[in-house]
């Protein structure tokens, strides 16, 4: 037969709420403070027994004051929460007179007979800074897209123009692969300005054909005199053709510009149909430094720009799927994509 739980009086649970990290205020129905725990002085700069006795509108924006008051009165007559108890976020007055941004989630409960209500406070300065960091970042992406597509696309298309004068006097392969890479320069910027306005990493998703994908990006790359080798029948896969290529096109570019122009790059299925391969027989990328190597400006090499890994990191994440570095059976890089 289990034994019964320990009782835990009164004075443990005192010793835990006074504690606590987070800030505790305890106020009546008449919205006087009866308690704080020591964690509040941290958040708002008023010991514990400065508060208590005082009203809570002692800690509340003098805007807010007529909002809170109606809030409480509400529910002490109607019973009905017009607020989420279970975390709301509210600007806290300090001490000193600024306002400290919080989450506050409420409880209930009586003792005595009288009714008291008990705010858990949170302090989530640090998380809107962050928050409007990000905010800030976006909105510097959205202009440099804006920018982009405007200064790239004027260019792009005289050189589309020429190229095509070109083409209907010369038979030339050369032109083939100019022309293809520039209407494959005209596809990125309008990814660009499309996820960027929309905030995800990868747009719509459709059923592709890996083999078709990985053919498509080898294409696209300077491959000098590299080997493309697709070791089996590699399927189909739900992503975004795109950003699917763009990932390729990375990982072949990464490739070619570390291994060197002659190296073999084979691509193929993992066991179980898991994820995808792409492995070459150059020198390999040392252990110490290949978690280092999909960090956003990260490059082994001088005149790198550590861009590559960055972004195909990015789009492996909009996807949902992870990649790994690991060696080769010939001693060079292979990274492992899974889904």
């Amino acid at each position: 037969m289990d034994s019964p739980l320990p009782r835990i009086d009164d004075d443990v649970y005192r010793t835990l709420v006074e504690n606590a990290a987070e800030g505790m205020l305890t106020i009546d129905e008449e919205s006087d403070i009866v308690y704080a725990n020591p964690a509040v002085e941290d958040i708002l700069g008023y010991a514990p027994d400065e508060l208590i006795g005082s009203s809570k509108m002692k800690i509340i924006p003098d805007r807010l004051e007529p909002v809170h008051a109606a809030a409480l009165d509400s529910y002490v007559t109607t019973g009905e929460r017009n607020i989420d108890w279970g975390g709301i976020e509210l600007p806290a007055l300090h001490k000193d007179g600024h306002e400290v941004p919080t989450l506050i989630s409420l409880r209930e409960h009586e003792h005595g007979g009288d009714q008291y209500f008990t705010g858990i406070i949170r302090d989530i300065s640090e998380q809107r800074r962050r928050e409007d960091q990000l905010q800030a970042q976006r909105d510097r992406l959205n202009e440099f897209a804006d920018i982009l597509t405007h200064d790239i696309r004027n260019p792009l298309s005289v050189a589309q123009g020429y190229t095509e004068l070109a083409r209907e006097t010369h038979d030339s392969p050369e032109l083939e692969r100019v022309a293809d890479a520039l209407d494959r320069i005209d596809d990125l910027v309008d990814d660009v300005l499309e996820l960027s306005k929309e905030g995800h990493s990868v747009g719509d998703a459709e059923s592709v054909g890996i083999a078709d994908a990985v053919h498509e990006s080898w294409n696209s790359v300077e491959t000098h005199g590299a080997t493309l080798q697709l070791e089996d029948e590699l399927g189909s896969i739900t992503a975004d053709r795109s950003r699917l290529r763009e990932l390729l096109e990375n990982l072949f570019r990464n490739t070619i510009d570390h291994a060197g122009a002659d190296v073999t790059v084979r691509v193929g299925r993992l066991s179980g149909d898991a994820g995808l391969y792409v492995a070459d027989d150059g020198p390999g990328i040392p252990e110490p430094v290949r978690a280092d190597v999909f960090e956003h400006g990260y490059s082994t090499t001088e005149d790198g720009t550590g861009y590559g890994l960055s972004i195909v990191t990015q789009i492996v994440e909009g996807h949902g799927w992870e990649i790994t570095l690991a060696e080769s059976a010939e001693g060079g890089a292979r990274f492992e994509l899974t889904w």
